[in-house]
């Protein structure tokens, strides 16, 4: 298992982590998936022999049981190396102060994440998504006070717009609070839209991205075939309807693609695609899930495999995102003079020209 720094922090993580959204099954959360703590016992067991050491789960999966899950899973004392991220933002009751990024909510659902984690701090503790009604400023003073208070040790942000992380970096530096060290993001070979800013973004100031869902819900895990049946068992198909998909066939170029590499070499969709990933520019870790041992076996091999230039060329010839304004301007006049966070998007493109 490779290991890589977290942002600008100096905390290293699997280039694999551990999602547990499947944990629980409480509520809409029953369509994703139920594990139950004897199989949460095995699976997490299993990615810890596999060399993984990020655990990533939230308040909002199944209304915490998943946390509930994992603190029992790990009661006593903590296995060793193991970090846990978690996340707040979402509702967990019914008052108008139960959900948002308020210092009001955030310091209650950190401490209520705590209590079912059965854990002194949260190793990474993440807002989920974006909160338009409260000041960033008192998001990130409630996020700093929890750090030097000693229940979370680094802050992340996910599903957050370019502007957004962006006003929330400049808060930061402005009033010497504690800094995003990551973002946790949607970003897969069908859907390359973080490409346009969020991934530029991560490369020039130094955050960490960690991408969820990178299977697509199970779309590219190479079960799914052009004009066959669609497998049984995946997200898509159970009414989760994440992620949606504008043009389905280009989602089939992509599949086609995907799969004629898998069987070259023997190895699964699911493994090709999470390989593409962690060869992207910015990637540090990749949020694997599953319903079984199997599925996260498998997810698992995806850490050894390396794709070959050709694969990769090919890969990310079929899934290109189209280039939109101001980028396709800026590489008719702008070439000379990009830099590294520029290119993460353009350099095909100027190759190409």
């Amino acid at each position: 298992m490779e290991y890589r720094l977290l942002g600008r922090s100096g905390l290293k993580v699997s280039v694999l982590t551990m999602g547990t959204m499947t944990f629980g099954g409480k509520g809409a959360f029953a369509k994703v998936g139920d594990v139950e703590l004897d199989d949460a016992r095995r699976q997490i067991d299993m990615c810890l022999d596999a060399g993984v050491n990020l655990i990533d789960t939230a308040d909002i999966y199944s209304a915490g049981l998943s946390e509930a899950i994992i603190g029992q899973a790990l009661a006593g004392a903590r296995k060793n190396g193991v970090l846990i991220a978690s996340k707040a933002r979402f509702a967990m009751g019914a008052g108008p102060n139960d959900r948002g990024l308020s210092r009001h909510h955030l310091v209650q659902a950190c401490e209520a994440s705590l209590k079912r984690l059965r854990t002194d701090v949260i190793d990474l503790y993440q807002v989920h998504e974006w909160d338009g009604q409260t000041p960033l400023e008192e998001t990130l003073e409630a996020l700093d006070t929890l750090q030097k208070q000693g229940k979370i040790r680094y802050v992340g942000c996910s599903n957050y717009s370019g502007w957004h992380l962006m006003k929330a970096l400049g808060i930061s530096e402005r009033e010497r609070r504690e800094r995003f060290v990551s973002q946790q993001i949607h970003y897969t070979l069908e859907a390359r839209e973080a490409e346009y800013e969020l991934v530029p973004i991560s490369i020039d100031q130094g955050v960490g991205i960690l991408v969820w869902s990178p299977l697509a819900g199970g779309l590219l895990s190479g079960k799914h075939r052009r004009n066959a049946e669609a497998p049984q068992g995946t997200r898509q198909l159970a009414g989760w309807g994440e992620p949606p998909i504008r043009d389905e066939e280009r989602l089939w170029r992509i599949i086609d693609v995907l799969v004629a590499i898998a069987d070259a070499r023997g190895v699964s969709g699911a493994q090709v695609a999470l390989a593409w990933l962690l060869g992207r520019p910015g990637v540090t870790s990749v949020v694997i899930g599953g319903r079984t041992e199997a599925q996260f076996a498998d997810n698992l091999a995806a850490a050894d495999l390396k794709l070959t230039d050709d694969e990769r060329a090919r890969l990310d010839a079929v899934s290109a995102p189209p280039l939109l304004y101001p980028y396709w301007h800026q590489v008719r006049t702008a070439g000379e003079r990009l830099g590294a966070a520029d290119l993460t998007l353009l350099a095909p493109h100027l190759a190409a020209d």
